[in-house]
């Protein structure tokens, strides 16, 4: 796909499937990242803290819903980077992931040629509560280059 610049429109939004944290991507997640602290490994722990269960791995959370939002390559864009990351509920194993993507905002950027287009990411569970939010910040292709965002 090439989808430029000039056509992302500011307030347009897609959703996701869905995608359910299983047991499996929490061990495997720890034994990608090393993170096996007993909040994402240690059952009989947890029974003792506030959530009384196992959650899943901010950094897990994230790579997911990133990834959900990958459905389609646009050979003109690259990620630029992820501003405003926050955790704002726990994921537990048995959960079920959605994403919205909304574009936020084009501005110019000082690569020639080049825009930059801000994507707001919210992450919901199962329950519609949100439990994770950023800005995805995509480095995308201009189709006439020099042209000024609109």
């Amino acid at each position: 796909m090439r989808k430029y610049f000039e056509e992302f429109e500011p307030g347009s939004v897609r959703d996701s499937t869905g995608r359910t944290i299983t047991e499996t991507d929490i061990v495997l997640h720890a034994g990608q990242t090393g993170d096996f602290y007993p909040h994402h490994m240690d059952e009989e722990w947890c029974k003792q803290q506030p959530f009384k269960k196992r959650i899943a791995h901010g950094t897990l959370v994230f790579s997911v819903a990133v990834g959900m939002t990958a459905g389609v390559i646009n050979e003109v864009s690259m990620t630029y980077g992820y501003d405003r990351l926050r955790f704002l509920q726990p994921v537990f194993i048995g959960d079920t992931l959605r994403v919205k993507v909304t574009v936020r905002e084009r501005k110019e950027h000082k690569r020639p040629g080049y825009g930059l287009v801000t994507e707001g990411l919210e992450v919901f569970n199962q329950r519609s509560d949100l439990v994770m939010v950023c800005d995805h910040l995509l480095l995308v292709e201009k189709r006439v280059p020099g042209d000024a965002a609109h």
